[in-house]
């Protein structure tokens, strides 16, 4: 009885280890694609609630752990573009302690969405933003200077709706789970894209001023 059960318990084990390495399927992943009409209404504003939705889908996706009341921390932009789809950003703020300068905060990207190209400043009373990010589940690709290896990704395609299809930062590190990537100088541009299933990025920085910092796309400033 007991070779019987160690047989049956091997057997299980291979099974898992057989299904935690299959490629995800087309059903799955659609779960998470959503068409740019839909985080918009009649009018052509922007609908959070609707934006919320999908990113609560991307967090069930990857089994992020999902508290009560998570969706009252969850914000949602998409620059004023117009284009959540392809340029947007989300995030829950965990931290952002002034007096003790820190910052906590995990970033939600959507299949192929563009985190836009940024830089950070000083402050009126705190230094410009130092920031590095934990690849938690998902892939990012995640740009800053360096050699321009920008072509080396074709996967990695600026939308249009971005500064006409442009970025100044082209030195590109993939970010898979558990990597962590630091912003290589302080007040340098850098931005972000999430692969086909999306990323949900952890990012640990000082004390981030909203104030100060700038987009090299003028319509998303």
């Amino acid at each position: 009885m007991k070779i019987m059960t160690a047989c049956i318990v091997t057997a299980l084990l291979f099974v898992s280890e057989i299904l935690a390495h299959e490629p995800t399927s087309d059903k799955k992943l659609n779960s998470i694609k959503f068409e740019n009409a839909y985080f918009y209404n009649s009018e052509g504003e922007f609908a959070q609630e609707k934006a919320k939705d999908a990113i609560i889908a991307l967090m069930k996706y990857h089994q992020y752990p999902i508290y009560e009341g998570i969706r009252d921390d969850l914000w949602v932009m998409d620059y004023n573009a117009g284009r959540f789809a392809e340029v947007g950003l989300s995030g829950i703020t965990y931290e952002n302690n002034q007096k003790n300068l820190y910052m906590l905060l995990d970033i939600f990207l959507l299949p192929n969405q563009m985190l836009a190209e940024h830089w950070h400043v000083d402050g009126e009373e705190t230094a410009a933003k130092r920031e590095g990010w934990l690849v938690r589940w998902g892939k990012s690709y995640i740009a800053g200077v360096g050699e321009n290896n920008l072509s080396e990704f074709p996967q990695v395609e600026i939308p249009h709706i971005h500064w006409d299809g442009k970025v100044e930062a082209k030195h590109i590190i993939e970010g898979v789970p558990g990597s962590f990537t630091n912003l290589q100088q302080v007040l340098s541009k850098h931005w972000q894209m999430a692969g086909k299933e999306g990323a949900i990025v952890t990012e640990v920085a000082n004390f981030a001023d909203g104030k100060a910092v700038k987009r090299s796309d003028p319509k998303m400033n």
